[in-house]
């Protein structure tokens, strides 16, 4: 090709929104002058439950890559689109516009994600145009990890152990930084990138303070964490007022980071083992690969994408309908310190500690005896990190519907819990300030304490009569 031939590589990012480790971006390059693209769809996005502090933070994370890439003479072009049903035609636009031959993207796994993109790859190939699918947000494609049956593992410890033996130490390093290029010439004309969003409903700095976008930041909490809380992580990853977890989810839900990079980053720290290395590096690769767990699931299971439980039976619990108990466990004004403390953090800071996620959920399903589908839907809503793989899986897994989930008879006590991983109540302060007063271990059962807290509810369901409701209802499907 000459300087003055139009671009014949487009490049669709999505949630991998990095120069770093890109198999799409990587492979478009390799065949000449790329173009990058976005769809902004924000009509679908809330359909699926994606709030504005997410918006806002992909928004940032979008401006912060704009400016990456035209450091390396990548132009990057936005598509607006309210729908995906809008996007295959408008991507072929843009193909045609660009004289385009090869678009390049990496997949995603719900069944909505993976429907539009079937839809571009035959709207694309027909109007002559290849496409070329790649796997950036998994350590391994899904479908390539099997029982001698053929199929998924669906507990998560023969997952890990066939990934494990399936993969190579040395296997899946990060690509590095791809090469500067020449700006693509359209029309005798060096491109330039678009203009990106200004959504009237979506405030870019919303909780900028605590998550600025883009790759590098995620890479510099990489390196601190690495250097710092790793060492510890087994032992401090519970505490939720310690600063001991990485805080990277948000990264790795918009591909700030990848999967890989934060992998090898682990075995460094690990002697080059992906496991029975040291126990801080070997708990956060477990981690890792819990998150790889539910993407293989969400791209196996469609019924996962549509609102259902992978456990069918389960489909038939006796939810109970109570939106002031709902709305209660929302604000953070169920009564019981710890599960407050932690709602309080999410509404405040569109992130919870991954602890307190279990507890909360727990409190939700179990507790309140409320569909567990309510819960997901608040968090996904909330969060700033919300990925639907991690929080479906998290949210079955604690409400006993899902794959490899908790027994149905595990119901954590919100009370011990607290007294467990959060000794000095130092948490609890930080976040209900109605209770600041009081001392460990009246904080954690507060409506015992010889002073009471004026402004704080008392519990709104007794801890007992609640998993005895709980239990009654899942065994009841025995016999239904």
């Amino acid at each position: 090709m000459t300087a003055a031939s139009p671009p014949r590589s487009l490049v669709w990012l999505r949630n991998d929104l990095r120069l770093r480790d890109n198999p799409a971006l990587d492979a478009a390059r390799r065949e000449g002058p790329v173009v990058a693209v976005y769809c902004w769809c924000p009509a679908q996005w809330r359909s699926h439950g994606t709030g504005p502090r997410r918006m806002a933070f992909i928004l940032r994370c979008l401006r912060a890559l704009s400016a990456d890439l035209a450091e390396r003479g990548i132009p990057l072009r936005i598509l607006m689109a309210k729908h995906f049903s809008e996007v295959p035609a408008g991507l072929q636009a843009l193909a045609r516009e660009l004289g385009i031959n090869a678009l390049h993207f990496n997949a995603e796994y719900p069944v909505d994600e993976q429907q539009r993109d079937h839809s571009v790859q035959v709207l694309l190939e027909a109007h002559g145009v290849s496409v070329a699918v790649h796997h950036g947000a998994v350590l391994t494609p899904p479908g390539s990890i099997r029982t001698n049956a053929g199929k998924m593992p669906v507990v998560y410890s023969a997952f890990r152990r066939r990934w494990l033996a399936r993969t190579q130490a040395g296997e899946g390093q990060p690509l590095a930084l791809i090469p500067t290029q020449t700006w693509p010439v359209l029309n005798g004309k060096a491109m330039t990138s678009d203009p990106l969003p200004d959504p009237d409903d979506v405030d870019e700095a919303l909780l900028a303070d605590l998550w600025p976008g883009g790759e590098n930041e995620a890479l510099r909490r990489l390196r601190r964490f690495m250097e710092g809380p790793l060492v510890d992580y087994r032992e401090q990853r519970d505490l939720p007022a310690s600063p001991g977890t990485s805080r990277l989810s948000p990264y790795l839900a918009v591909g700030c980071l990848s999967p890989r990079q934060a992998l090898a980053a682990a075995m460094r720290a690990n002697h080059g083992r992906r496991s029975g290395g040291r126990p801080g590096p070997d708990a956060w690769i477990n981690e890792l690969l819990w998150r790889e767990f539910y993407q293989h699931l969400t791209a196996a299971l469609p019924q996962l994408s549509q609102g259902r439980a992978f456990k069918p039976e389960t489909e038939r619990l006796p939810w109970r309908d109570d939106p002031d108990a709902l709305a209660a466990w929302q604000q953070g004004r169920t009564g019981y310190p710890l599960v407050d403390a932690g709602m309080r953090q999410l509404n405040a800071q569109g992130w919870m500690h991954n602890r307190l996620r279990m507890v909360c959920a727990m409190f939700l399903s179990k507790h309140l005896l409320l569909d567990w589908r309510q819960g997901e839907a608040w968090f996904m809503q909330q969060l700033i990190d919300g990925d639907f793989a991690a929080n479906n899986g998290g949210w079955q897994w604690s409400a006993s519907t899902g794959c490899d989930a908790v027994p149905y008879f595990r119901i954590f006590n919100p009370i011990t819990q607290a007294q467990r991983f959060d000794a000095d109540g130092a948490f609890v302060r930080e976040w209900v300030p109605e209770l600041k007063a009081l001392p460990a271990p009246d904080i954690f059962e507060p409506w015992k304490a010889p002073v009471l807290a004026p402004d704080y509810p008392e519990p709104i369901v007794d801890h007992k009569a609640a998993r005895a409701r709980a239990l009654a209802a899942f065994k009841s499907l025995a016999g239904r």
